[in-house]
């Protein structure tokens, strides 16, 4: 007998087929992530500590919620992508002197937070989903 007997050839997490509804989702999370990280930029300065509060959840919400949404770490990826080529395009100055992030601890707090909060999400276990019956398990 094979061991292979019964395998329907799905995958899960990167060994997941590619579908066109795969990539959109993926493609919308890396689009989702960057506008994250410049919301994010521009509230984080703007109300003193609690603006930097709510950039950096509003970031691990994002990441965490790619994650339930796809059910994948590649789900975190995406979205913590999009986030972080935003925020590292943002902090580059122009050429005339202008930028969004202040030489403050505030700015070095949501950069280093918003990746931590990534690897955070990426790291953490799903949490198990009932099963259809479980709300009456006497039947």
């Amino acid at each position: 007998m094979s061991m292979n007997q019964g395998h329907t050839g799905t995958g899960t997490g990167l060994a997941a087929p590619l579908n066109p509804r795969r990539i959109a989702a993926y493609f919308g999370l890396v689009v989702l992530g960057a506008l994250t990280g410049l919301a994010g930029a521009l509230v984080q300065s703007g109300w003193s500590p609690g603006g930097l509060v709510l950039a950096l959840l509003g970031s691990a919400a994002v990441f965490y919620g790619g994650r339930v949404a796809t059910g994948t770490a590649v789900g975190v990826g995406a979205p913590a992508v999009g986030w972080l080529v935003a925020v590292m395009l943002l902090t580059a100055t122009r050429p005339e002197g202008d930028f969004v992030f202040a030489a403050g601890t505030g700015s070095y707090v949501f950069l280093l937070g918003g990746m931590v909060a990534a690897v955070i999400c990426a790291t953490v276990r799903k949490v198990p989903q009932p099963g259809p019956d479980s709300a009456r398990p006497g039947k």
